[in-house]
């Protein structure tokens, strides 16, 4: 009985890091899903705020960065950094500047912020230039898949 409980015990110390590891690389695999990131920096580096309030995609600079969400958010003037900081959840890409036609379909894809749409008041991306034509043409049902596969992933 002392042996079996030894054994079990044993068994418990050596597998428990094993689990912790597994729930640690679990956390960092649902952060990166709420984000996307290339080294930290949220989309690319692109300023938010830009495509609101410029009509189009603008890089933004390090000099201009707020952290928010578990990443650095680049902005091309400080008046972009105060508008996203003041109420980033205005600004920020859905679905974490994934794409949104990707997602439509069940895929956690990269998009490129050059090929976006506002919708609504609301900035979607895409992976590419035919990904974003064919999610505009069916927008309102590729929404609605993308907001529920995303529950499922965020």
């Amino acid at each position: 009985m002392i042996l079996l409980n030894l054994c079990k015990n044993f068994i418990i110390m050596a597998l428990l890091p094993l689990f912790i590891m597994a729930v640690n690389v679990a956390a960092v695999s649902a952060a990166e899903a709420t984000t996307a990131t290339v080294h930290g920096i949220a989309i690319k580096g692109y300023d938010p705020v830009a495509y609101f309030t410029e009509g189009q995609a603008i890089k933004g600079s390090s000099v201009y960065a707020y952290n928010w969400n578990e990443a650095s958010w680049h902005f091309s003037k400080p008046e972009h950094r105060d508008l996203f900081a003041a109420d980033p959840d205005r600004y920020a890409p859905q679905f974490g500047g994934h794409c949104a036609n990707g997602l439509s379909k069940g895929k956690l894809v990269a998009a490129d912020p050059e090929e976006w749409t506002i919708v609504d008041g609301k900035l979607y991306m895409n992976y590419n230039r035919p990904a974003r034509d064919d999610w505009r043409t069916h927008k309102a049902v590729m929404i609605e898949r993308a907001e529920s596969n995303w529950a499922g992933i965020h």
